[in-house]
């Protein structure tokens, strides 16, 4: 299906946002697909929408161009910017969303380029699951629409989530990031993987990483991800009342970037929280590495049974227990 190792290959996001895949930008799926397929041989680039303006993201020597997402009528042009931006040999869609696998598929449609899909999430599984349906009255159909807030106006609303789960067979091939996704639409098992250059415990003091970051009085328990209430952290929070141990603390780095889910862990458990400030991927080690036990206390909901946090491989890769 790919012609040669030397394939141009165009990886398609539909969020390079700082609350969506820029977020950490290279620790995230889309950049470590580049850079695998990068070091087989391909060519790869990263090609997506951003809701925030001027969003520029750099990322090794890997080119990653990003397009505003326009609202209403402006949202056609962004499309069509996107599509124009497109060269790969074939289309990597990263995620079944209509701004990343539909427009993969038009563009498969236009000019016949193969089409693979990355699954690294349950999209449905947020909106629950298979049993979600769209029922509107003609008034809220009509509301939804075309008021200019209205919900079908959102690329990512779960009725087009759903149609776009129904059109995950027409890829030319799937990959997942897990077993459980696997099962469920079938394709290639393409676990996460790790630069264990970047994070290697042998690079890193602890106890000085402690002290620069102003916790060497502490027994450390890190969460560096972003707290959404099915990640557990709660249950860390109200195992801390219990034990109720005045030298341990649960550090966070970087805090929710999608609501106020952080001021909430705060008032309710602030006694035993210090959250960082948001760091860029690069620094990720440095701060793990201050980290006496890494805490990854997904729940057990839908969407955690669909996602590997990569953070797992963060603690794995720095020893970390």
């Amino acid at each position: 299906m790919v012609e040669s190792a030397s394939s141009r290959i165009s990886i398609l996001v539909s969020d390079l946002s700082s609350s969506g895949a820029g977020r950490w930008a290279g620790a995230v799926r889309p950049f470590l697909l580049a850079q695998a397929l990068q070091k087989a041989g391909f060519v790869p680039e990263i090609i997506g929408f951003s809701h925030e303006p001027d969003t520029t993201i750099s990322f090794a020597d890997i080119p990653v161009r990003i397009i505003q997402l326009k609202q209403g009528l402006q949202f056609w042009r962004s499309t069509w910017q996107i599509l124009n931006l497109l060269t790969g040999d074939f289309i990597y869609a990263y995620k079944p969303k209509p701004g990343s696998f539909g427009l993969a598929l038009l563009y498969r449609l236009r000019y016949g380029k193969p089409v693979f899909l990355d699954i690294d999430d349950w999209e449905l599984s947020w909106h629950g699951g298979d049993d979600w349906r769209y029922q509107p009255t003609p008034k809220k159909l009509f509301r939804d629409l075309l008021k200019p807030q209205g919900a079908l106006r959102n690329p990512e609303h779960p009725l087009y989530l759903k149609w776009m789960q129904s059109l995950v067979p027409q890829a030319d091939h799937i990959t997942t990031h897990n077993v459980f996704l696997q099962q469920r639409f079938g394709g290639t098992y393409l676990p996460n993987g790790k630069d264990t250059h970047l994070f290697n415990p042998n690079h890193y003091d602890p106890g000085k990483a402690r002290e620069v970051l102003g916790l060497s009085e502490y027994r450390v328990l890190m969460f560096p991800g972003a707290p959404r209430p099915y990640k557990g952290v709660e249950d860390v929070l109200a195992a801390l009342d219990i034990l109720n141990e005045p030298d341990l603390r649960l550090v966070i780095i970087g805090g929710s970037p999608y609501d106020d889910y952080d001021a909430y862990l705060h008032r309710h458990w602030g006694r035993w929280l210090i959250q960082l400030p948001k760091i860029g991927h690069q620094e990720m080690p440095s701060h793990i590495a201050a980290a006496h036990i890494l805490v990854v206390p997904q729940r057990d909901d839908p969407a955690t049974k669909a996602q590997f946090p990569l953070k797992i491989t963060d603690g794995m890769a720095m020893a970390k227990p």
